[in-house]
C-alpha cells in the first residue's frame, strides 16, 4: 500500500458521485434507478472508466442471476404451490401458534437461500394472511419472524440476496488493482456462505422460540382474507353497512353525471358496481356516465343509503336483484395490496394511475402509517409501504398483480394459475439448483437455463417472464457496479481505507478493524439499502484489509454479509413490505430488530475469521 496517497481529480469525481448516490438513496429525491443511471452517464462522460467497463454491469453475472432468479420464483408462484404450502404449514403446526411461527419462518428462510428476498416476501404475504385468518394469530406476531428468517436465510447461498450476488463481480474488478504479491481474489462458489447462513437462521429461530411474546401490540395488523365488503370494513376499517342496489330514475339529479363526480359528492356512499344496458361491471371507471335505468351497487348503513336514495330520487332495493353475481364472494371481494419500493405507482395519484380503467379496481381506502385515509384519495400521491384497499373481481386482480407494481397480501382465487405444471416447475427448479451446485457450468448459466426451461415447458409465457423481472432492481445494480469498479481503479477506495486506518491508529487488533467495517456497513445499509452499501463498502473493505495486513477476502465477504444486516429500516425491501400490513411502528422495529442486528454482527465476525 502507498502511504500519503494524494487525492486526485478522478478520486474527487468518484467520491462526489458516491456522495450523490448515497444522498439520493437516503432522501429519494430521484428514484434509485434514475439516480444510478445519472452516475453511470457521468462516469462515461468523465472517461474515468472505459466504455467496456461502463456497461459491464448489464452483462455481469450478478444482474443475469437476479433476472433468472426472479423468473424462477414467479414460475413457482404461478403453479399454485402457495395454496399447498399454507395447508402444509397448518398441518405441521398442529394448531400450536408458536410452532406455526417457527415452521413458517424456517420454510421462508430456506426458500430465501434460492430466491431473492423481496420475491420470497411477496410469496409469503398471502400465505401469512391465510394462516392469520385461519388461526386468529395477528399478522404483527407472524410477519416479523418470517421477515427476519427471509433476511437471514438469504445468506445460505450466493444467490440469496443482491450483496452476495454482486460480491463476485466486485472481486473480479478488484483483482485488476491489487498490489504485486497479493493473492488473486477468486470468485466464491454458490454454497460458500452456507455454514454462516445455517448458523444465522438457526439462531434467529431460537430467538423467536424463546421470545414467545414479541414487543408488538397483539391487535396490530388486520387478519386479511377475502370476505364480503360489509364484514371486512366493519372489522378492519370501522365502516359499517351492507351492499344495496340503487336504480337511477328520470327525476334523479344523477342522470348524466359521471361516477367520479357522483362519489365525490358529500354524503355519497361507496359506489362499487354499475349495471347499464346489458353490462354489469365491478369498479366502473370514473368517467362512466349514469343514465336512467342504471343500477348502482353501493355500500353503507341502511339509514345512510336510504336517505341518500331519497335525496337523489333513486329507487332503493335491499336485495341484490341485478348485481348479485358480482358480489358473490367466489367472484369478488375486498383485497389489500402493499406498494413495494420498486413500484411505478410511487408518487402518482389514483387519478393518474386510472386503476378502474386499467385493472377494474375500485380503490376504497389507503392505509398509511396505521391511518386509514378515505377522503380525496383520488388526488393522494402513493408512497412506498402504502396499503391500497380495493374491491376487485378476482379474475381481473390476478393480471394486475402480475405487473409487480403492488403486491396483493390477500389470499384470493387465482384463475390464471397452472397447478398442472407444479411438478414440472419443481423439477426444473431442482435441476437448476443441482446444476449450480456441481459447478459444471457457471452459476448465471445454470439459473438462466432454468428460467428458459420454465418458458419452454409452458410454466410461464415470455410476456409473463418479462413481467416477472423487477427492472428497477436490474438497472440499479447494473449502473452501480461500474461505480464500484471506479472506486477501486481510481484509488478512491484506497484513499478512504488509508484515512480510516489513520483514524484508528497503529497496532489496532484485526478484530477491532473488522468490527468497525461491520458496524459501518450495517449503518450504511440502514440508510441507503443493501446494494448501495455493497458497492461502497466492498472495495473499501478490500483496501482496508491490505492497509492493515489482513485477509482481503475475509473483509470483502464481511462487508457483503453486513450489507444485508437490516431488520429495522424501510431501506430493506422486506421490512418495507411488511410494515404496512402488520402495522409496525418504528419504535417497535428497533426494539425487536436491534438484538438480532447485534447477534448478526457477532456471528458474521466469528464465522468469517473461522472460514478465512
Amino acid at each position: 500500500m502507498q502511504s500519503g496517497l494524494a487525492l486526485t481529480q478522478d478520486m474527487m469525481i468518484v467520491l462526489g458521485l458516491t456522495g450523490f448516490i448515497i444522498a439520493m438513496l437516503m432522501f429519494e429525491r430521484i428514484r434509485a434507478d434514475a439516480a444510478s443511471l445519472v452516475v453511470l452517464v457521468m462516469l462515461g462522460f468523465t472517461g474515468i472508466i472505459s466504455e467496456q467497463e461502463l456497461f459491464q454491469g448489464f452483462s455481469g453475472n450478478a444482474v443475469i442471476s437476479v433476472m433468472a432468479s426472479m423468473i424462477l420464483s414467479t414460475s413457482l408462484d404461478r403453479t399454485g404451490a402457495l395454496n399447498r404450502l399454507a395447508g402444509w404449514l397448518l398441518r405441521r403446526s398442529k394448531g400450536a401458534e408458536q410452532r406455526l411461527i417457527l415452521v413458517s419462518s424456517a420454510v421462508a428462510g430456506g426458500m430465501s437461500g434460492f430466491m431473492q428476498n423481496p420475491a420470497v416476501t411477496s410469496l409469503f404475504l398471502p400465505v401469512a394472511a391465510r394462516l392469520s385468518g385461519r388461526t386468529g394469530l395477528s399478522l404483527a406476531q407472524l410477519l416479523f419472524p418470517i421477515a427476519v428468517a427471509i433476511i437471514l436465510g438469504g445468506q445460505l447461498t450466493m444467490i440469496g440476496n443482491s450483496p452476495l450476488m454482486m460480491l463476485n463481480d466486485l472481486l473480479r474488478s478488484a483483482n485488476q488493482n491489487l498490489p504485486s504479491g497479493v493473492a488473486t481474489l477468486n470468485p466464491l462458489p454458490m454454497f460458500t456462505p452456507l455454514p454462516i447462513g445455517l448458523l444465522l437462521l438457526g439462531l434467529g429461530l431460537l430467538y423467536f422460540r424463546f421470545r414467545k411474546y414479541l414487543w408488538f401490540n397483539e391487535d396490530l395488523g388486520s387478519n386479511v382474507s377475502p370476505s364480503t365488503p360489509e364484514r371486512y370494513f366493519a372489522s378492519a376499517y370501522g365502516i359499517e353497512g351492507d351492499v344495496y342496489e340503487l336504480v337511477v330514475t328520470p327525476e334523479s339529479g344523477l342522470v348524466g353525471m359521471s361516477i367520479g363526480d357522483a362519489e365525490a359528492e358529500i354524503g355519497a356512499p361507496l359506489l362499487l358496481a354499475l349495471h347499464t344496458g346489458n353490462e354489469s361491471r365491478m369498479a366502473p371507471p370514473a368517467d362512466e356516465r349514469l343514465w336512467v335505468g342504471s343500477v348502482i351497487g353501493v355500500m353503507g348503513t341502511h339509514e345512510h343509503v336510504q336517505a341518500y336514495a331519497q335525496n337523489k330520487q333513486l329507487k332503493f332495493s335491499q336485495r341484490l336483484r341485478v348485481l348479485g353475481d358480482l358480489f358473490n364472494p367466489a367472484q369478488s371481494g375486498i383485497s389489500e395490496a402493499v406498494i413495494p419500493t420498486n413500484s411505478q405507482f410511487i408518487g402518482r395519484t389514483q387519478a393518474d394511475l386510472r386503476l378502474r380503467k386499467r385493472y377494474g379496481i375500485s380503490l376504497l381506502a389507503i392505509n398509511r402509517d396505521n391511518k386509514i385515509l378515505r377522503r380525496n384519495i383520488r388526488q393522494l400521491p402513493t408512497r412506498s409501504g402504502d396499503i391500497l384497499v380495493f374491491h376487485p373481481n378476482w379474475s381481473e386482480l390476478n393480471p394486475a398483480n402480475n405487473d409487480r407494481d403492488f403486491v396483493v397480501i390477500t389470499d384470493y382465487p387465482k384463475a390464471e394459475q397452472r397447478p398442472h405444471k407444479l411438478r414440472v416447475a419443481l423439477g426444473i427448479f431442482t435441476c437448476s439448483m443441482l446444476l449450480a451446485l456441481t459447478t459444471l457450468v457457471p452459476l448465471p448459466i445454470a439459473l438462466m437455463g432454468g428460467a428458459i426451461a420454465m418458458v419452454v415447458s409452458g410454466v410461464l409465457n415470455m410476456d409473463e417472464a418479462y413481467a416477472a423481472v423487477s427492472w428497477k432492481t436490474v438497472f440499479t445494480m447494473a449502473c452501480l457496479i461500474p461505480l464500484g469498479i471506479a472506486m477501486d481503479s481510481t484509488g478512491a477506495a484506497n484513499w478512504l481505507a488509508q484515512h480510516s486506518i489513520e483514524q484508528l491508529g497503529e497496532g489496532v487488533p484485526d478484530w477491532v478493524i473488522q468490527t468497525c467495517v461491520a458496524l459501518f456497513t450495517t449503518l450504511l445499509a440502514l440508510v441507503v439499502g443493501n446494494v448501495g452499501a455493497t458497492v461502497v463498502m466492498v472495495p473499501m473493505a478490500i483496501n482496508i484489509a491490505l492497509a492493515a495486513n489482513g485477509q482481503p477476502m475475509a473483509y470483502a465477504f464481511l462487508a457483503a454479509l453486513c450489507a444485508s444486516n437490516n431488520f429495522i429500516s424501510h431501506s430493506n425491501p422486506v421490512i418495507s413490505m411488511i410494515v404496512g400490513p402488520a402495522g409496525y411502528q418504528t419504535r417497535e422495529l428497533w426494539r425487536n430488530g436491534l438484538p438480532i442486528t447485534v447477534i448478526y454482527i457477532a456471528v458474521a465476525l466469528l464465522a468469517v475469521n473461522l472460514m478465512f
